[in-house]
């Protein structure tokens, strides 16, 4: 058996109603104030109440911050630790999306450390211990609750990762419960982002192992099997923990076999025109699929055993996937500028992060032929 190492959240908790604990588990953990970070919408919807009635019935004390946008900018994140300081909190708790809980993590390092937040970007650079940290995820997407990573928006079109161990959570607690208002096209971007997270981590070229392997074959069956259902009835409970649960599989596998080009070309579309990461990811899958396929043909004909229908090659049961929950299939259907192509395949190569990990090279050149591929497929 080849040598690897695995890593993920000490602790999962999983099923309907579990947001009831989150105020016992904060005891659990010695917390005695925490922030709940979490974004503006949702506090409007009051899907943060149960949280927040829960730390009360556990006599926790507790903040909220509230201001987390999509694509979190650095000056929110220094905004939510300056908060976290100036309220003396101990304990973290991110409830919401993947940006929620990426600030969370952030949050939850520099409260308790001197160094600045521009010395923990890139890879182990996190010399201190955080606070405690729960992720309550209320999308079935990113996987974050699960993963050693935060990523940032830098600049006005570019994002920064911090990767280290001490980003990964005390407790995971997954409550479908939480997702069930999710709109349709949330539900759709959110689990075709959680199914890239799995098929390139299935393929990723430097840390692919056997864990990750189960992890992802199993993350993207029950996602393929559940997507549909949760798009065309958000109220089925069944599918909707389906789908949050194969979502956290998915996150652990990419945790420790890492995403690679698909994920580095949607960073881009992200950046400049504000696309959801889900959208960005589903929008370039097909083509990045299609340029791996000789190389990495054989895994991906492993991977279609994991759809529901086996008769027809990976990348068009893929297509078929993203037809169904009625996704945008292009870039020119979103006016991106075709004049914008190149720029795009530039900073697309600034991910060099991930794009090691894809299964066949990409240059920069391919990166604008993929796009033209995604602008008018």
């Amino acid at each position: 058996m080849a040598a690897l190492e695995f890593q993920t959240t000490r602790r999962i908790i999983s099923g309907p109603g579990s947001v009831s604990r989150v105020g016992a588990l904060a005891q659990e953990l010695g917390i005695r104030h925490a922030l709940v970070v979490t974004d503006a919408g949702l506090c409007a919807s009051g899907l943060h109440l149960s949280c927040m009635a829960s730390l009360a019935a556990g006599e926790i004390r507790a903040s909220l911050y509230s201001d987390v946008v999509a694509d979190p900018p650095e000056d929110v994140v220094l905004a939510a630790v300056q908060m976290a300081h100036d309220a003396r909190i101990d304990g973290v708790i991110g409830f919401g999306g993947g940006s929620s809980m990426d600030v969370a993590k952030v949050i939850a390092v520099l409260a308790n450390s001197k160094q600045k937040i521009s010395e923990i970007y890139g890879v182990g650079n996190v010399r201190s211990k955080r606070l405690p940290l729960i992720q309550v995820p209320t999308t079935a997407g990113t996987g974050s609750e699960v993963t050693p990573i935060a990523i940032i928006t830098t600049g006005e079109t570019t994002k920064t990762g911090i990767v280290s161990p001490e980003l990964l959570p005390d407790i995971a607690l997954l409550d479908a419960r939480l997702t069930l208002n999710l709109p349709p096209h949330v539900t759709a971007a959110t689990g075709i982002d959680a199914m890239v997270h799995a098929i390139e981590a299935y393929t990723s070229k430097i840390r692919k192992n056997s864990y990750s392997d189960l992890l992802a074959r199993e993350a993207l069956r029950l996602l393929a099997a559940n997507l549909v259902t949760a798009v065309e009835n958000g109220s089925n409970l069944e599918a909707r923990s389906n789908m949050l649960y194969g979502a956290m599989l998915a996150g652990q596998a990419f945790a420790n076999a890492p995403v690679a080009a698909v994920h580095a070309l949607a960073y881009p579309l992200g950046g400049h025109y504000h696309i959801s990461h889900g959208l960005s990811n589903s929008l370039m899958l097909p083509h990045v699929l299609r340029f791996n396929t000789p190389v990495a043909g054989r895994l991906y004909e492993e991977l279609g055993g994991c759809l529901p229908d086996t008769g027809q090659d990976f990348v068009t049961q893929m297509e078929n996937l993203i037809d169904r929950v009625k996704i945008p299939k292009t870039l020119r259907e979103l006016k991106i500028p075709v004049t914008d192509l190149s720029m795009l395949a530039r900073d697309a190569m600034l991910q060099q992060r991930l794009l090691v990990n894809n299964p066949r090279a990409v240059t920069e050149s391919d990166a604008l032929k993929l796009y033209e591929s995604a602008w008018d497929s």
